[in-house]
């Protein structure tokens, strides 16, 4: 686990600081029963341990995840803004910058998302992106 420290500015445009927590995927993979369970979703930590018995699809769900990146199945189920919105409570950190791992495949999400810092998110398809670049490599030759 590390820590590292930023600043950003707040809803008054006042300057804050703020510090990350970072941690390493073989530390989440330890967090993996429900007395401590943990995820990663989109290169965050999140301890769900006390969300387990709330989650309208059954803790099993969850238990079958513990201790690893459940972007996909997060993605695949289609949660819903709210659960996106409940999901904040249980943030606790990222995942360390050497850990992280591009994503591969036709689902890949380009993700800009920085919930610490107050920043927005742009979240789109990498294909489309590639399909627009392309578009315009052709109209601008």
């Amino acid at each position: 686990m590390a820590t590292a420290e930023g600043s950003g500015s707040d809803e008054q445009g006042q300057g804050v600081e703020t510090s990350v927590t970072y941690y390493r995927l073989e530390e989440v993979a330890k967090r993996n029963s429900s007395e401590d369970l943990w995820l990663v979703i989109h290169g965050r930590v999140y301890d769900i341990t006390r969300f387990l018995n709330e989650h309208p699809g059954g803790e099993e769900v969850l238990q079958e995840q513990a201790g690893a990146d459940a972007s996909e199945s997060f993605e695949d189920v289609g949660h819903s803004t709210d659960a996106r919105e409940m999901l904040k409570q249980y943030y606790i950190g990222d995942v360390h910058p050497s850990d992280l791992k591009p994503e591969s495949g036709s689902k890949l999400l380009g993700v800009l998302d920085f919930p610490h810092r107050g920043c927005y998110s742009l979240r789109l398809p990498v294909p489309l992106l590639h399909v627009g670049k392309q578009i315009l490599l052709r109209t601008s030759g």
